[in-house]
């Protein structure tokens, strides 16, 4: 597998999200479907700004597809992939072989699978054997147990546990979202996070609740090697600060750390 289709970066990265509902940007409280903001409808505008604001990654996510199964949002993804140069992660409602081949050929370099690597591992198996590292695996926590489509369901599953059974099938790495901060602005679960990063031996990239650069900073002190990034949505639409800026502190931090 090449360079360009790892997720591991010698430093931790600020990755903007973009949730697709309808065609454009919204944000989610705790994962409510009948909470939805919205916050853009040009998601491509969106990306290119935090492309330009120093943004290495993006994530996105079909909020529609994650609770259907059926994609609702891929031409958005597409558009937005043509249209900057920075790698995307992609997740919500990919169940299929052919759904991570179409999401491919679209121009996202990660393919983020979440309720189907509860209730099918054997594909995920079969997805890491053809696509490598390319291959992330979304776990959404609810008290620490997974949440599944669309985090209207709720396993017995701890997230520890889900992590554990694909460490060593060599997936690309983890997104790891506590659904209780998703979107409130409360700040990182922080201990939830240090307990996943030491427990298991993958990438991890966390999300949920940063609401500002302390928070970033926090998780980052947390010098976990494994905890590669956190994922930003709600604080940056709400301008709780600049991706710019947050991005440039980081930088400044790892060079003394």
């Amino acid at each position: 597998m090449g360079e360009e289709t790892r997720i591991v970066s010698d430093m931790f990265q600020i990755i903007p999200a973009i949730d697709l509902y309808e065609g454009r940007c919204v944000r989610l409280t705790e994962g409510r479907y009948d909470s939805v903001k919205v916050f853009s409808s040009d998601p491509v505008e969106v990306a290119r700004r935090f492309e330009d604001q120093g943004a290495q990654r993006l994530h996105m996510v079909d909020l529609e597809a994650a609770k259907s199964g059926e994609p609702a949002n891929w031409g958005a993804v597409e558009k937005v992939a043509g249209a900057v140069s920075m790698p995307i992660e992609l997740g919500g409602g990919i169940r299929t072989l052919e759904a991570i081949q179409t999401v491919f050929e679209s121009g996202v370099q990660w393919a983020i699978l979440g309720t189907i690597a509860i209730k099918n591992p054997f594909l995920v198996e079969a997805a890491v054997e053809r696509w490598g590292e390319r291959i992330l695996i979304g776990i959404d926590a609810r008290d620490g147990l997974v949440a599944t489509d669309g985090w209207t369901e709720t396993s017995s599953l701890p997230a520890d546990q889900l992590a554990f059974r694909f460490e060593k099938q060599g997936i690309g790495g983890i997104i790891y979202t506590d659904i209780s901060r998703d979107g409130r602005l409360t700040g990182p679960n922080l201990r939830a996070i240090a307990d996943l990063t030491q427990r298991a031996n993958l990438p991890i990239i966390a999300s949920g609740g940063v609401s500002r650069i302390a928070d970033l900073i926090a998780l980052r002190a947390l010098e976990r090697g494994n905890l590669i990034g956190a994922i930003v949505g709600k604080a940056l639409y709400e301008g709780r600060f600049e991706l710019e800026e947050a991005i440039q502190q980081l930088a400044s931090l790892e060079a003394v750390l």
